[in-house]
């Protein structure tokens, strides 16, 4: 099993000091689920959600966090992203919408951390403009799908 690299000799948290790794490109693909009312899921994918258009606000909600990842998760390095994209895919059957996060640079560290809060933090936003019709929604299954580039290459969720 791999070292955990976020702790020094004592124990003690630490951040990361990437600066012998070389610059590669890296991307980060992650996906999560919140789950609704199907009233809840019909009004925001007809628009009719009195705050607005959610799942616009949810993209850019969701492309902000991950510009902001470091402020948030102690650990993580400030990066400058070269690119961030966020999808929906709305599953009428089971009140749920998908949430995709894709997330790149060209960097010596990668971008997971980034697209987990992106997708967790387009999940929240989500939440938060129909709580007022669905206090019930769950968000779930936030997870790494695949991630390219750096020392340890490519990993596929799934496979070994």
């Amino acid at each position: 099993m791999p070292k955990l690299t976020h702790f020094d000799k004592k124990g003690r948290a630490k951040m990361v000091d990437v600066s012998g790794k070389a610059e590669t490109l890296r991307e980060a693909i992650v996906r999560g689920s919140i789950f609704m009312k199907p009233a809840t899921f019909k009004k925001i994918m007809s628009g009719k959600i009195a705050k607005g258009d959610v799942l616009s606000v949810a993209k850019v909600a969701g492309i902000m966090a991950a510009k902001r990842t470091s402020e948030i998760i102690p650990m993580c390095h400030p990066l400058n992203l070269s690119h961030v994209e966020v999808n929906f895919f709305p599953f009428e059957k089971e009140s749920r919408i998908d949430i995709e996060a894709k997330v790149r640079i060209k960097a010596q560290t990668g971008v997971e951390m980034e697209g987990l809060v992106a997708v967790a933090v387009a999940g929240l936003t989500i939440y938060d403009m129909c709580k007022a019709i669905d206090r019930g929604m769950v968000i779930f299954n936030i997870h790494l799908v695949k991630k390219t580039g750096g020392k340890s290459g490519t990993y596929l969720a799934g496979h070994k």
